[in-house]
């Protein structure tokens, strides 16, 4: 099973998560670009960490959005979105390239990945902004999203992505952040149900149904107070249960 964490989220003198510890946990790390956090010392930063750690790097593609954290809506144009999603990925490849690795997926961000879900020109707006700068870069996304619908029908890789730290609704949304119970903090809760979904497929709902899913990436939040306590504790429980921890790629 593949960890990922969202990293690079600093921003001048404003400090998020910590970068270095969580990068000797995970096998992938979602760099943020600077549309919705990040900039270009951060970034070429944490791609550095992330090529002495042997992490794979990704890009954490964002809405215009600094204010808000990049997770709220925003009704821009298909092309807009397009060329917004290929300069994030093109800026990140600069920065990567000078800290010595590489991007090698795309991960979309916040209310950017949530609206892609279900929105079907915003996702093939960013499908395209991938296929022009390199239709080998796979995209993680929601089991059953209109965004894996539209990468696959490009031919694009669409990696399925669970969620070890966030709640989950009966139809396999996650449950919206301004909803009391949606961000999970309990390393050992979390450690399990990590494990369940690496071994069953299968995760409990918010609701206490149990849905299907088949994910070959887990992310765990880098912003989740306690972090990186929460993401030893996933590797660990998988290790102990036999399934290694390794980039999907």
């Amino acid at each position: 099973m593949d960890l990922n964490s969202d990293v690079g989220e600093s921003f001048g003198s404003w400090t998020m998560g910590d970068d270095e510890s969580i990068m000797r946990v995970v096998s992938s790390a979602n760099v943020a670009c600077g549309f919705h956090a990040g900039d270009p010392v951060v970034a070429r930063a944490t791609c550095a960490a992330a090529a002495r750690e042997g992490v794979t790097v990704g890009a954490h593609v964002a809405y215009r959005d600094l204010a808000g954290f990049g997770r709220r809506f925003m009704d821009v144009s298909p092309a807009e979105l397009t060329n917004d999603v290929i300069y994030q990925i093109g800026a990140l490849q600069a920065m990567a390239a000078a800290a010595g690795t590489t991007v090698r997926y795309v991960k979309p961000h916040g209310a950017l990945y949530n609206t892609i879900a279900k929105h079907e020109q915003q996702a093939r707006a960013v499908v395209e902004a991938i296929r022009t700068v390199d239709e080998s870069l796979p995209i993680l996304v929601l089991p059953g999203s209109v965004i894996q619908r539209e990468a696959e029908a490009a031919g694009l890789r669409a990696v399925v992505e669970a969620f070890a730290d966030r709640a989950y609704n009966a139809d396999g949304s996650l449950v919206s952040r301004r909803m009391e119970g949606s961000v999970i903090h309990d390393p050992e809760a979390i450690a399990a149900r990590v494990v369940q979904m690496a071994t069953d497929s299968t995760v409990e709902t918010v609701d206490g149904q149990t849905i299907t899913v088949d994910a070959e990436s887990v992310c765990v939040h880098g912003d989740t107070p306690g972090a990186v306590a929460i993401a030893t504790a996933v590797r660990a429980a998988l290790e102990e249960a036999g399934v290694p921890v390794t980039s999907f790629l």
